[in-house]
């Protein structure tokens, strides 16, 4: 018992790490998006989370040292994963101007916020293994350990489409040179090949806003072009370089607030397709909630 109180900042931090790394790899995930891409996209990551974690586990000794000087260094290390983020940010908008279908600066900025973020619920994680470790016992700072990473698993994932809209499956019409999704007008087609290539292919889809708040998500162009990338990159996308006719579309029904999707899959599947349009993330800086302003709330009776 001597033993573990003489050495219980060496066991708090190193409990602390542990935890703190085994939160980023939980937190670490190479998905269909393939970011970070593996293995190097990976490394990065997974260092700068045995940093983060080593930062919040030093923290808690030196705070019970009072040597608050030494805590300053997690405000040089806020700036650090501020510079991560900004490398992420470059890094997907040079990517982005290869695609077929871009992500868009929306969806690129919230990856980068994402990976910014998952750092600092790493320090949390690490900070309070390694609280409970050196306050009370090692096997308090353990159990303290996967709490926290059950809270940052929680924290980790935001909400998908399905939490916000009702989807349908609708017919692709054309009429003429004019292209519908159910009844909402995409865009106007010249090419009798172009339009018969579409018939073929493509799969339309509208999405119905649950509310006002969801209707002005909707409305946002990040949003929209987040949707179209996220089916592109699962299914492929029947189009090259060079054919703007063949581009995956969204537009808007002014009057309900309706999206009309315009999806040309390589792999044309209508239920996968479907499943997977409910798991598109809805972007954080997509999100308004108009329904909140004061001037948009009922009075009390």
């Amino acid at each position: 018992m001597d033993w573990f109180y003489s050495h219980r900042y060496t066991i708090g931090i190193v409990v602390g790490v542990i935890f703190g790394v085994f939160a980023r790899l939980n937190m670490l995930r190479t998905d269909y998006r393939q970011y970070p891409t593996y293995p190097h996209g990976k490394i990065i990551h997974i260092s700068l989370g045995v940093i983060a974690a080593g930062l919040g586990a030093v923290a808690v000794p030196a705070l019970l040292d009072k040597n608050y000087t030494a805590v300053t260094f997690l405000s040089l290390a806020a700036q650090q994963f501020r510079d991560v983020r900004n490398m992420e940010r470059q890094s997907l908008s040079k990517i982005d101007e290869l695609e077929l279908v871009p992500r868009g600066a929306a969806y690129i900025e919230g990856i980068a916020m994402v990976f910014e973020g998952r750092n600092y619920l790493v320090i949390f994680s690490a900070f309070l293994a390694s609280f409970f470790s050196i306050l009370f016992a090692w096997y308090w700072g353990i159990a303290a350990g996967i709490v926290s990473i059950w809270i940052a698993n929680y924290f980790k994932s935001g909400n998908n489409l399905s939490t916000i809209a009702d989807i349908e499956q609708v017919p692709i019409r054309i009429e003429g040179p004019d292209l519908f999704v159910g009844s909402i007008y995409i865009m106007n087609i010249g090419l009798e090949d172009t339009r018969q290539k579409i018939q073929e292919q493509a799969l339309g889809y509208l999405v119905k806003p649950k509310n006002r708040n969801a209707r002005v998500t909707l409305a946002n162009l990040g949003q929209r072009q987040a949707i179209l990338h996220d089916i592109s990159t699962l299914f492929g996308v029947y189009r090259d370089e060079g054919e703007p006719s063949l581009l995956p579309m969204a537009k808007l029904d002014m009057n309900t607030g309706t999206l009309g999707l315009l999806l040309l899959p390589q792999e044309k599947d209508a239920d996968k397709t479907f499943v997977a349009l409910h798991r598109v993330p809805v972007l954080e800086s997509a999100v308004r909630m108009p329904s909140e302003a004061g001037v948009n709330k009922k009075k009390e009776a």
